[in-house]
């Protein structure tokens, strides 16, 4: 299972409309809205690292009112 913190920033005013977007994708685990330099935080995940890149982040990035994102893989060790 490959799974990634999506960090998104937004246009003003429109985290929660980009929060409730994103919680209907298909492979969101969680989204909360958050404070700081970031606006919401995703948590996702995919049977392998591909899909995960292409299905999930692709179709999260692609949600209105999204004007930056930052994926970060979480490492299994």
């Amino acid at each position: 299972m490959a799974q990634a913190y999506m960090l998104i920033q937004t246009e003003v005013g429109m985290a929660e409309s980009v929060t409730e977007a994103v919680s209907g994708i298909d492979g969101v685990v969680r989204v909360d809205t958050v404070t700081g330099p970031y606006d919401v935080v995703v948590l996702t995940e995919a049977s392998s690292g591909d899909p995960l890149g292409h299905a999930v982040v692709g179709r999260v990035q692609r949600v209105a009112g999204i004007t930056r994102t930052l994926t970060c893989s979480i490492l299994n060790f």
